[in-house]
């Protein structure tokens, strides 16, 4: 009850090669404010530090997630970045370590990652900073971090690496919080279930698909690809039994209000406003986006449906996918919270991969020169034409240097980097792309772990399409959308499975 009642006050304000990265365990790390020296011998602490800080833009910026350029207008909800840091000792032991950051940003550029690292190196210099990663929420009216992506006015508008700069000191500063915080705990995991994501690529008698395609034409044949509404949760309470952060793993992006012109971290902040309303304003509430490069939370079908029970509730959509998932939390959490764990194997690997480049084809190539040319001259005709048409001529323009770059380099790779965590028998894994949920699914069924949380867009990413989707071709699944395709998909999956296999060989 006290969920729905807030919800109802929300305002809406303001691997081919595999380089194995994993520190050496046994890192001394300074001597935390915790009781670790209370522990029985031999059996490990888990150490728990939590922080929420805020990232919201303090001037207009240019919103990233679209082609054309959008400078925010108004502030219509705060964004924030949050931090759960994890450490595992015996006595004064670090045996592992983990910082995970949830950030309310389209993505995590590699710029912004590097800067948080190396500002994090000057306040903690003793925590191996390849331990912390963040990701993003994948909000499409949040700042955009990476330059040169559209022509922005010289005033009048926080510029991109500006921002950026805001955001890292933030960021660290919150992680510093967090790490310098911690303090012996306990842990559990939760399941529930929540209908958030929709598979977006409609698909048609002809064999083609179309992101946001129709689906009330005689051609509709079904929706692509399934759908996954599991609500993973992970619960971290401190020593005196309160609930300070909540890790929430829901596998769509948060791409309501996609196309405003206003700063709005979508339906991540009325889920935190119901989760604070519940469980108390400190608890730190971390969004995790899981594999979902396919799905949308909005429906492509019985729209209207949808919409009539939303009015009949009084909520907007955001409040809608809200109340659906703060309830998936609190009935994991009723289920649960007695079976917490105050001392559970974490072990945190780092891995960097190389992954197989999807090629460019003679056919995508000269297809995306001819387009690259009419776009060209559609702007030659009028140069004051819109950002949209030049962002479309680049989109093209990547791709004939991609498939000329192939002449030099036949089998081009792209390198990642991906973190597998083991806590307890909870298992979080992470990987750059907008990864399409097919992906995510056999990560999970052929895990070790009972529970696994795929956390997707920790890094900069791009679609990640099944060999199905680049069939059917469109938005999201052509090659200019792919850095990797689906062979390199496969691979991704395979070696992270085998890195969670090893957690538990251990």
């Amino acid at each position: 009850m006290a969920t729905e009642q807030a919800m109802r006050k929300y305002s809406g304000r303001w691997l081919l090669d595999g380089v194995l990265m994993a520190a050496a365990l046994g890192l001394l790390l300074s001597v935390s404010p915790a009781r670790a020296e209370d522990a029985p011998a031999g059996k490990p602490v888990l150490l728990i530090g939590a922080a929420s800080v805020d990232i919201t833009p303090p001037e207009p910026v240019s919103l990233r997630g679209q082609f054309n350029l959008r400078i925010s207008k108004a502030v219509e909800t705060p964004l924030t970045a949050n931090v759960v840091a994890l450490e595992s000792r015996v006595g004064d032991q670090s045996l592992d370590v983990a910082v995970i950051v949830s950030c309310d940003l389209l993505s995590i550029s590699n710029e912004m990652l590097r800067m948080v690292r190396e500002e994090v190196g000057k306040r903690l210099p003793t925590l191996d900073s390849r331990k912390v990663f963040l990701s993003g929420t994948h909000t499409h009216t949040a700042p955009d971090t990476e330059s040169g992506r559209y022509v922005l006015p010289s005033e009048g508008v926080m510029q991109p690496e500006a921002y950026r700069a805001f955001a890292v000191e933030r960021v660290a500063e919150a992680i510093g919080r967090a790490w310098q915080g911690r303090g012996p705990g306990s842990v559990t995991w939760g399941l529930g279930h929540a209908v958030v994501a929709y598979n977006r690529r409609a698909v048609y008698a002809d064999g083609s698909a179309v992101m946001y395609g129709k689906t009330d034409v005689p051609e509709f044949r079904g929706l692509e690809g399934c759908e996954d509404h599991d609500v993973n949760s992970l619960f971290f309470w401190n020593a005196d039994g309160k609930l300070i952060s909540i890790g929430v793993n829901v596998s769509c992006p948060s791409q309501v209000v996609e196309s405003r012109s206003a700063v709005n971290a979508d339906f991540w902040h009325p889920v935190r406003e119901a989760l604070h309303a519940r469980y108390g304003p400190g608890a730190c509430v971390l969004g995790w986006t899981g594999a979902g490069g396919d799905q949308a939370p909005r429906p492509m079908h019985r729209k209207a449906a949808e919409a009539r029970m939303a009015k009949l509730r009084g909520l907007e959509q955001t409040e809608e996918l809200a109340r659906r998932i703060t309830r998936a939390v609190d009935e994991a959490y009723e289920v649960v919270k007695n079976d917490r764990r105050e001392s559970v194997p974490l072990i945190h690997r780092v891995e960097t991969l190389r992954l197989p480049m999807r090629l460019v084809t003679e056919a995508e190539y000269a297809e995306a020169k001819a387009a690259s040319h009419k776009a060209a001259e559609e702007i030659a005709k009028n140069p004051a034409t819109s950002e949209h048409l030049h962002n479309m001529m680049q989109w093209h323009e990547r791709i004939v240097k991609r498939f000329e770059a192939q002449k030099d380099e036949p089998n081009p790779t792209h390198e990642v980097e991906v973190h597998v965590i083991r806590i307890g028998d909870a298992v979080i894994c992470t990987n750059p792309f907008e990864l399409f949920t097919d992906y995510g699914i056999q990560i999970k069924a052929r895990s070790k772990a009972i529970q696994t949380f795929v956390i997707q867009l920790a890094g900069s990413g791009s679609y990640l399409p099944t060999e199905r989707a680049a069939r059917g071709g469109g938005y999201s699944a052509v090659v200019q959308s792919n850095a990797v395709g689906p062979e390199g998909g496969q691979i991704l999956v395979d070696r992270t499975v085998a890195a969670i296999d090893t957690l538990f060989a251990e």
